[in-house]
């Protein structure tokens, strides 16, 4: 998972940009990078660490230019080496490209470009279709790029890359610098754009915007790709275009409560999905069963809220989150998440000693995470612990630029198999034997998932939920399986350079 900025028509854009990119650092804590255009000078500069520890004012200072792209990254792809960070530039014709996803043919992309002589410095996955869109633009064309040029190279793209991405790029067109911002033809990965007076912002979350008072303009349709060049219209161009299927886990847990993601408000989102819990909750308990409804911070905060408003109990905070603590999910590997965790949240004992707790959390992927913090909070001698989960079990992998990939990894997937359970979205009595199952391994006393009817619901038939029915909206090869198991195999097995 990923996260970008792009702006245009902006002074000092490298500065914009940093502050932009502070918004969405939870998108990747591995890296990040800025690269600026000034005439016909390109700069880039990126590295690991986060975006306050690469960046110095210094640098900013050199990287020139009123255009800009920036980006954060955690890796689904590649394994995280400085050779990897994004964005990403190529001299002829003259772009800086960065994205959000997973493009899910990298190996098939790769010998394209050898057969024409064209070599990868990396591992990361936007390089090739940077590279392929380069080579489609200057293949007829040597150099006055129109807006007809770019286009067909963007379809030829378009054909060649498969998977989930978002992705945005600065070039000269038609003799002057030009923003374009695309989406994948399901527009699996978000991707929005905004304005302030002449200028003009892509980013992979609203936030970015308000951070930098820019007005949120729209989203990318599917398949979609804008041109933005300063103080004028947008151009809107349908490159590949197929049914709408945005990723339903942004939603759930990735993106930030604050931002708006294709006409919907994150935080509202949680709130309805909070509230369909708590209705689903007092189908088989009593309110009478819990004292104190307390979320998992910080994604469930929403959630916890209307579950307790539903359920008619009150609702507390039950840990103080170090707020320097980096987000544990997408740590590398289970010893770094263990670690973190341990400084990460702190029980209030005079909120849980003696009550019969609700715990509200967002999902169970891996489970190692959420059995820590049962265990934590168990120290603090509750009468008993409830668990709620406002989403369904996590039994399929997410190939789309979550860092779900491997079925091996998901505790619900294991569980299901060890119970001789094969279905693919369990229901009723097996999702039943599923919670128990899971409820004494967590060290809880009761385990509720949201069912799938309640999350449809919820969310329309537009959204890819893969990850809980298996419904994969683009093919996933075998081939493919066998290079993403390497990949997150060797970001398993890498400690952070700075933990």
């Amino acid at each position: 998972m990923c996260g970008f900025v792009g702006l245009i028509g902006v002074q000092n854009a490298s500065h914009e940009v940093y502050t932009a990119l502070q918004s969405i650092q939870h998108r990747g804590q591995d890296s990040a990078g800025i690269a600026t255009k000034k005439g016909n000078h390109f700069r880039i500069s990126k590295d690991l660490g986060l975006v306050h520890q690469v960046f110095s004012q210094s640098e900013l200072q050199r990287l020139e230019g009123t255009c800009a792209v920036g980006h954060v990254r955690y890796p689904t792809a590649g394994t995280g080496s400085r050779e990897d960070t994004q964005p990403f530039y190529s001299r002829r014709p003259g772009i800086i490209i960065a994205h959000n996803g997973n493009i899910i043919n990298f190996e098939e992309i790769k010998k394209y470009l050898l057969e024409r002589s064209i070599y990868l410095s990396s591992r990361c996955d936007v390089e090739p279709v940077l590279h392929v869109l380069a080579s489609a633009v200057t293949v007829e064309t040597k150099s006055n790029y129109n807006i007809d040029d770019v286009i067909k190279a963007l379809r030829i793209t378009y054909d060649i890359v498969k998977g989930a991405f978002s992705i945005v790029g600065i070039m000269n067109i038609d003799g002057v610098d030009t923003m374009f911002l695309g989406r994948d033809p399901s527009a699996i990965r978000p991707a929005c754009y905004g304005r302030k007076g002449d200028s003009w912002i892509a980013a992979s979350e609203s936030v970015c915007l308000d951070v930098l008072d820019f007005h949120l303009e729209g989203y990318v349709e599917p398949g979609e790709v804008i041109f933005f060049t300063p103080g004028r219209e947008p151009v809107h161009v349908s490159i590949k275009k197929k049914s709408a299927r945005h990723c339903v886990f942004e939603h759930i847990y990735f993106a930030r409560p604050d931002s708006h993601m294709d006409n919907l408000s994150v935080y509202h989102t949680r709130l309805d999905l909070g509230k369909a819990l708590a209705k689903q909750w007092l189908q088989k308990h009593s309110s009478e069963e819990i004292d104190v409804v307390i979320p998992v911070p910080d994604t469930s905060r929403p959630s916890a809220i209307a579950f307790s408003e539903t359920v008619g109990v009150v609702h507390r905070e039950g840990f103080i989150k170090n707020r320097y603590s980096p987000r544990t999910f997408i740590m590398p590997d289970q010893d770094s998440r263990m670690k973190a965790l341990k400084l990460k949240l702190n029980p209030i004992d005079t909120e849980i000693t003696g009550k019969n707790v609700m715990l509200i959390d967002d999902s169970i992927v891996r489970g190692n995470t959420l059995k820590r913090i049962t265990q934590v909070l168990r120290t603090k001698n509750p009468a008993s612990v409830h668990l709620g989960i406002y989403s369904p079990p996590v039994v399929n992998p997410c190939y789309y630029g979550i860092d779900m990939s491997l079925k091996k990894e998901l505790i619900a997937c294991n569980f299901l198999e060890n119970l001789g359970i094969i279905s693919q979205w369990p229901e009723k009595g097996d999702l039943e034997k599923l919670e128990n199952a899971l409820a004494e391994f967590l060290g809880v006393d009761s385990l509720t998932f949201l069912s799938r009817d309640a999350l449809f619901e919820i969310f329309s038939e537009n959204h890819c939920m893969a990850c809980f029915d298996g419904n994969y909206p683009v093919e996933i090869t075998d081939d493919y399986l066998k290079i993403i198991e390497q990949d997150r195999n060797a970001v398993r097995c890498r400690v952070p350079d700075n933990f």
